[in-house]
């Protein structure tokens, strides 16, 4: 086993750093995410649902995995 004296330790171990580029996206979700409650409580549901749908389970996700 190799010894760990001298040697410097990430203090990032274990986290996802976020470029601009997820920021943006994550951004979009958030938008999107909105969008959707407002126009749901506008009495749209099939619009709201396009919306959350598309925030929810599209942009956040590409958002944290790109």
């Amino acid at each position: 086993m190799p010894e760990l004296t001298g040697s410097k330790v990430s203090t990032t171990r274990g986290r996802m750093p976020l470029s601009p580029r997820n920021m943006v996206v994550i951004g979009a979700a958030l938008l999107a995410i909105g969008a959707g409650y407002v126009v749901l409580s506008a009495g749209s549901p099939s619009a709201a649902a396009v919306l959350l749908v598309l925030g929810y389970c599209v942009l956040l996700p590409l958002g944290i995995v790109i």
